[in-house]
């Protein structure tokens, strides 16, 4: 079965020196059609790791649920909290098995292993590659890339990853027609998962 490539959004992560930051924006797209403006890309699976979605809303939800019991099962067994690399190996273990009908998603996993940033790509059979600087899913990745690309330091800190993320979405908005109107970042630090809101987002894209 042919896999035909995804469209409809643009998602961000980028390591960072002291953490992890993640972002997307909010349009969801049925071809031509504006289907919502309050799509939500960015979910919390624990306190140290998160997940940004692109591609069918319905495999990226069902996902993302079961990641965040997986996590809660792993905490209660293990008394610990479940990092980015087994949260990659789980996902890529359920979309390898469900190669006959695959999962249609562009998946970013990232947080913090032992206090280390890690940053994850999964496709949709479930291949998943460790990116040790950013990455980018959706139509408008290769526009944030190329921002991405131009920008980045491995001293960078998620104060001013979470600044060029909210760039990058601005310049993919700006020519990608199916990535639009809000955007959502957070940040994963040793202090934890934080969304930033949109006053702090005005604010830093003003400094």
């Amino acid at each position: 079965m042919e896999i035909k490539p995804l469209h409809g959004t643009t998602t961000i992560g980028l390591v960072c020196s002291d953490g992890i930051v993640l972002g997307g924006d909010s349009r969801a797209s049925m071809e031509t059609f504006i289907a919502s403006k309050e799509a939500i890309k960015i979910y919390r699976i624990n306190d140290f790791l998160g997940m940004t979605i692109a591609g069918s809303v319905g495999d990226a939800v069902y996902l993302v649920k079961l990641l965040q019991t997986q996590s809660e099962l792993y905490k209660m067994e293990e008394n610990r909290l479940l990092n980015p690399t087994a949260a990659a190996s789980i996902l890529s273990l359920v979309m390898q098995e469900n190669k006959m009908v695959p999962f249609y998603v562009e998946l970013i996993i990232g947080g913090l292993n032992n206090g280390k940033p890690e940053l994850y790509t999964i496709d949709p059979l479930g291949c998943y590659i460790k990116e040790s600087k950013f990455a980018s899913t959706g139509s408008g990745s290769l526009t944030a890339l190329g921002y991405l690309e131009s920008i980045y330091n491995q001293e960078m800190t998620t104060q001013e990853g979470v600044k060029h993320a909210l760039k990058a979405l601005q310049i993919a908005m700006s020519r990608d027609s199916a990535t639009g109107n809000n955007t959502l970042i957070a940040a994963i630090t040793k202090k934890g998962f934080k969304f930033y809101s949109k006053e702090e987002l005005d604010k830093l894209s003003k400094a």
